[in-house]
């Protein structure tokens, strides 16, 4: 998928995923990451492992390196500031390297993304409550949960 093109970046991944584990890894993104794998789509998956040793580097510029990101909210997605992290970066890169975003809802509500409602909105709570936040990034994670429902997506309530 690399283009001869200067004002397009050799791209070393097909597709991104970025998702909470927790919710997701054993049950829709399993499934994902096996099918694009099936079809030689080059997937990049964050190890469990890469998470302990808390390299949030690598993960950064693997999405930088990738063609397209799925982003998958879930219930717990706003819990995790590495997800948080992952999708700022993902959305500069859509703005700055043409990557293209594909938002999937799994099991939450695209409005509840939008609105940060729910469980979202219980995530924030704790996040700007954190006296070791920052403020500035937090409130960049919200622009940037405000913004990706914004693109065209898939809703898995409308699938079930």
């Amino acid at each position: 998928m690399a283009s001869s093109s200067s004002s397009v970046p050799d791209w070393k991944y097909d597709v991104f995923l970025n998702f909470r584990g927790e919710d997701t890894r054993k049950t829709f993104i399993g499934h994902l990451y096996k099918a694009l794998v099936q079809n030689s789509i080059n997937t990049f998956i964050d190890a469990e492992k890469l998470r302990k040793g808390k390299d949030l580097s690598q993960l950064l510029t693997a999405i930088s390196d990738s063609r397209l990101s799925v982003v998958v909210f879930s219930q717990n997605y706003a819990s995790s500031t590495w997800c948080l992290k992952e999708l700022v970066q993902i959305l500069q890169c859509m703005d700055h390297q043409k990557q293209i975003v594909i938002p999937i809802f799994y099991q939450v509500d695209p409005s509840h993304v939008r609105k940060i409602e729910g469980s979202f909105e219980k995530a924030f709570s704790k996040h700007e409550h954190d006296p070791n936040a920052d403020m500035e990034e937090v409130e960049r994670w919200r622009s940037a949960l405000q913004r990706a429902p914004n693109l065209c997506g898939w809703d898995s309530q409308n699938y079930q």
